[in-house]
């Protein structure tokens, strides 16, 4: 997919509204070969999706081996919005807490209160966190009004070339 044709799809007002969501599932391939999806919270930066974990996850070493990955963030209504992404993962050490994971935590429902415990106690727990940077690659919104699944797209061109015979 031409870097433009990514653009176009992650700019879109839907686009927009589902990178401002909080939580996105990660698939990549895991050590063994299996496929792996977990949900992670990310961060939007308007050109990465940025998700963090503690320098001693799993995924980590999966991620170093086979870096492509897919991601989906999607909401759970109907008719449901989809964003589909995939590219390549980066893995970013850093010191301390990245202001993304903090931001990637921002909409779920907490009390001011809950939230300075919750970060006081993040903030305890790691001294150090890998970034996951995924630059766009491919993307597909799926909106079922405008845009449907492929395999739907073609049956509906199907039902339409059986009308007009």
């Amino acid at each position: 997919m031409d870097p433009s044709e990514v653009t176009e799809v992650l700019n879109r007002p839907i686009s927009r509204e589902l990178l401002a969501r909080d939580l996105t599932r990660l698939a990549y391939v895991a050590e063994d070969g299996t496929p792996r999806v977990v949900p992670i919270g990310f961060a939007w930066n308007g050109s990465e999706l940025v998700m963090c974990t503690p320098k001693n996850a799993p995924k980590l070493a999966a991620l170093r081996r086979h870096p492509a990955v897919a991601l989906t963030i999607d909401t759970e209504v109907h008719p449901p919005l989809i964003l589909l992404i995939r590219g390549q993962a980066e893995l970013d050490l850093v010191e301390g807490i990245p202001e993304e994971f903090l931001q990637s935590s921002g909409s779920y429902r907490m009390t001011p209160e809950q939230r300075v415990e919750w970060e006081t106690e993040v903030r305890s727990l790691y001294d150090g966190m890998v970034r996951i940077v995924v630059t766009p690659t491919w993307a597909k919104l799926i909106d079922f009004e405008t845009t449907l699944p492929s395999a739907v797209e073609e049956l509906v061109r199907q039902r339409e070339a059986r009308e007009r015979s």
